[in-house]
């Protein structure tokens, strides 16, 4: 197995193991759908309306929950250093790191998300628009939140200052993920142009992303 592959695979064990990480991210996002229906009220076409906003940000605020700890257990014990020292480029470990995060928090997210629509009162074709969007737009949340991880990975309580300097950047995936999700559920024709747009930032993301979260670890390491 090569050294990304294991590093792969340790990320994913890590986070079902130490503090419950994947486990914990679908909880959160549970208890946000789940606590609006009680502030909505009986309103079940108003409900309806504001389910895939309520969707999309349950997920974003349940993804920056665990960004926190991307790179940081790492620089706690040690094994960042090593990373940064080995032979393969920092961006591929980055990446790496990135597709396990994801696949631990935000891939079960995804999941759980026709389910919890049931909640919203949201229809069959509602739940699609919002399960495919975010299933396009959680890599980007998790590309983009790795820069964060970056820049605070000295800082032992970084998740406060995470959080300030990645909301501002995810707000773009935000509008083009519900705009797609309503437009699917008010008239079929409006989810290509947002939802096109979506898939162009998550690649953009893909690139960038790696790129600009090795330099800020390169940075602080320095």
């Amino acid at each position: 197995m090569s050294a990304m592959g294991a590093l792969f695979i340790r990320d994913m064990k890590l986070s079902v193991r130490v503090g419950g990480g994947a486990l914990m991210g679908v909880l959160f996002f549970l208890i946000v759908v789940t606590v609006f229906p009680f502030a909505v009220g009986p309103d079940l076409n108003l409900l309806a309306r504001l389910g895939p906003a309520i969707l999309w940000i349950g997920a974003l605020l349940a993804t920056l929950l665990s960004l926190d700890r991307l790179f940081q257990a790492d620089q706690e014990d040690g094994t960042l250093d090593l990373l940064l020292l080995g032979d393969h480029p920092v961006e591929l470990m980055v990446l790496v790191k990135c597709a396990a995060q994801w696949v631990s928090t935000g891939l079960p997210l995804v999941i759980a998300t026709p389910v919890l629509s049931l909640f919203l009162n949201l229809e069959p074709i509602g739940v699609a628009a919002v399960t495919a969007t975010l299933l396009v737009g959680t890599p980007a949340l998790t590309l983009i939140g790795a820069i964060g991880a970056a820049l605070t990975v000295i800082l032992r309580r970084g998740g406060l200052l995470l959080s300030i300097l990645i909301l501002p950047l995810t707000i773009p995936i935000l509008i083009f993920g519900v705009s797609a999700s309503v437009g699917a559920i008010t008239d079929p024709a409006p989810f290509d142009t947002p939802f096109y747009f979506l898939c162009a930032i998550s690649l953009l993301s893909l690139i960038l992303g790696p790129v600009a979260a090795a330099a800020a670890l390169r940075s602080a390491q320095e």
